[in-house]
């Protein structure tokens, strides 16, 4: 097991102690509000990208405008790639409420690009992996069967629920992207979990990253996002 791996690892087995005492706590389940805009002539941008996602992406815990989805507006408009920008994230959600939350999303914002985020409060549910590709599946030809593209993004797990559980979740995310042919992120928290001083990098909790996190989970997906644009 090489550096970044044993570090990952670390992140992962700490996580583990923390998912208690933040289901404990409860999480937040209020939605983050949509990011848009339009364009210069004061109509309708041509892009329209929609975020479903969870804590990592509802910016738990940080600032209002800190997290990557919010990074995401700004740098669109720093490239000048005209597009609104939904986050539609919740602190806490699972693939099943993000399932049945999509349809209506859809219909009222007619995305270009839906990016989906969900499935790590899945895993530390411990509910079923079958459930959670088939709920991941089933936004991925929602959003398809919409005009969207789709990017999946990945995520790791404690090992806490053995190691088969956690290799064959990891794994989940890349069958449905390679069955339904869309783009796949395979860990948002690359370069951030791997870290040698990553404990610098996330709030008390030990799961959630810093605001300062925050440009490299964006990087990570945009590596993947800017093509599909």
């Amino acid at each position: 097991m090489n550096q970044p791996q044993m570090r990952r690892r670390e992140w992962m087995l700490h996580c583990s102690a923390c998912v208690l005492t933040l289901a404990a706590a409860g999480a937040t389940s209020a939605p983050v509000a949509a990011q848009g805009r339009t364009d210069a002539a004061g109509g309708a941008a041509p892009r329209r990208i929609l975020v479903l996602g969870d804590s990592l992406s509802a910016e738990y815990g940080l600032a209002r405008g800190s997290g990557w989805v919010a990074l995401l507006d700004q740098r669109l408009r720093s490239q000048k790639l005209p597009a609104e920008v939904i986050n539609a994230s919740i602190s806490g959600d699972t693939t099943s409420g993000g399932r049945s939350r999509l349809p209506t999303l859809l219909k009222q914002h007619r995305p270009t690009h839906l990016i989906i985020e969900l499935g790590g409060n899945d895993a530390l549910r411990g509910l079923p992996l079958t459930m959670t590709r088939d709920n991941l599946k089933a936004m991925v030809q929602a959003g398809k069967d919409a005009g969207a593209k789709v990017l999946i993004i990945g995520m790791q797990i404690p090992p806490n629920m053995g190691a088969s559980y956690a290799r064959d979740f990891e794994g989940s995310f890349r069958t449905v992207a390679q069955d339904e042919k869309v783009a796949l992120q395979p860990f948002l928290l690359a370069g951030i979990a791997d870290r040698a001083d990553m404990r610098d990098w996330f709030q008390g909790d030990g799961i959630h990253p810093l605001a300062k996190a925050h440009p490299l989970m964006l990087d990570n997906v945009w590596k993947v996002l800017r093509p599909m644009l």
